[in-house]
């Protein structure tokens, strides 16, 4: 049987140890895992193709089939682009990981402008709302003028 003061000493040794491990411990976020990786994209497919987004909401969904491989494509520059931002040893985690974050976030933002664009230039107005140089459109007599002219106004 161990006395009082062996039992202490082995206690005391275990936590010196256990301290000394986490002294040594690095947690490092860069590079994401892969399986952060696909979160990331199936956040991003749920965001362009969703209704609830508030890009969604201002700009339009995209089809899930498109919003997948436009979210792919997302991911995969923003990684590449982040990773060759940085490639010291030294360089911060958070760091790589905020360029990686803004990147997506304009690619995201890039992709829903230049659909929303396109498919507002394709389509052709119609006889019940004529658009002129002005910025208003009117539409059975009514006039609706956009907020960009209403506040010069």
């Amino acid at each position: 049987m161990e006395g009082p003061d062996s039992t202490a000493a082995t206690k005391s040794h275990q936590v010196g140890d256990t301290s000394a491990k986490l002294n040594n411990l690095t947690l490092r976020i860069w590079p994401p895992t892969q399986r952060t990786r696909d979160a990331v994209i199936n956040r991003l497919i749920e965001t362009l193709s969703s209704s609830q987004s508030l890009l969604s909401k201002r700009y339009g969904t995209i089809p899930k089939e498109e919003a997948s491989a436009a979210a792919v494509s997302i991911e995969q520059e923003a990684f590449s682009l982040a990773g060759a931002s940085f490639s010291g040893e030294d360089d911060c985690d958070m760091e790589i990981l905020q360029v990686y974050s803004k990147e997506m976030s304009k690619r995201m933002l890039d992709t829903v402008k230049a659909r929303a664009a396109s498919t507002t230039s394709t389509a052709a107005p119609s006889d019940s709302a004529q658009v002129d140089s002005n910025n208003a459109v009117s539409a059975g007599g009514e006039e609706f003028i956009s907020s960009s002219t209403k506040a010069e106004a």
